[in-house]
C-alpha cells in the first residue's frame, strides 16, 4: 500500500498514520473521516479510500496491541524489582502450605496418664 510520492517524501495519509497512531487504537468510523477528508483533499485516490481505511484500522490495532505488550513488560518488570509477589508466587505457597496441612504429623502418642501434665488452674471445677 506504500504510495510514495514523486518526490520521495512520504504521502500525506502515511504521515497522518503514525502521527495519529501514537494517540490510540483508531475505530473504523475514525479512519473513514480521515480517509474522507484525505480523498477530498486529492491526497489519495477515491477509489483505493477502502483499502486505506481497512490499513488504517489493521496498523491501529496491531499498534494498539504491541502497546499494551510494552505497558504489561514495564508494568511486570517494574514489580519484579518491588519484590512484590505475583500470583504464581502465591498459588505456590499455597500449595505448599496444603500439603503442609494435609500430613498427619508423625508424633507418637504420649505415655503419660491422663491428666498428668496440667498444671491446677487449668482444670475446671464446678465446686466454686
Amino acid at each position: 500500500m506504500s504510495e510514495p510520492q514523486a518526490s520521495g517524501r512520504t504521502p500525506a495519509w502515511r504521515q497522518y498514520l503514525d502521527a495519529g497512531m501514537h494517540a490510540g487504537e483508531m475505530t473504523r468510523a475514525q479512519a473513514q473521516r480521515l480517509v474522507a477528508q484525505l480523498v477530498k483533499e486529492g491526497q489519495i485516490a477515491e477509489g483505493r479510500g477502502r483499502a486505506y481505511v481497512d490499513e488504517l484500522v489493521t496498523r491501529s490495532r496491531k499498534r494498539g496491541e504491541e502497546l499494551r505488550k510494552l505497558v504489561r513488560r514495564e508494568i511486570q518488570s517494574q514489580l519484579s524489582a518491588l519484590g512484590l509477589a505475583t500470583k504464581a508466587d502465591l498459588a505456590k505457597l499455597e500449595r505448599k502450605l496444603a500439603r503442609t496441612t494435609a500430613k498427619p504429623r508423625a508424633r507418637t502418642p504420649s505415655k503419660r496418664p491422663a491428666g498428668a501434665g496440667r498444671s491446677a488452674g487449668s482444670r475446671s471445677s464446678s465446686s466454686k
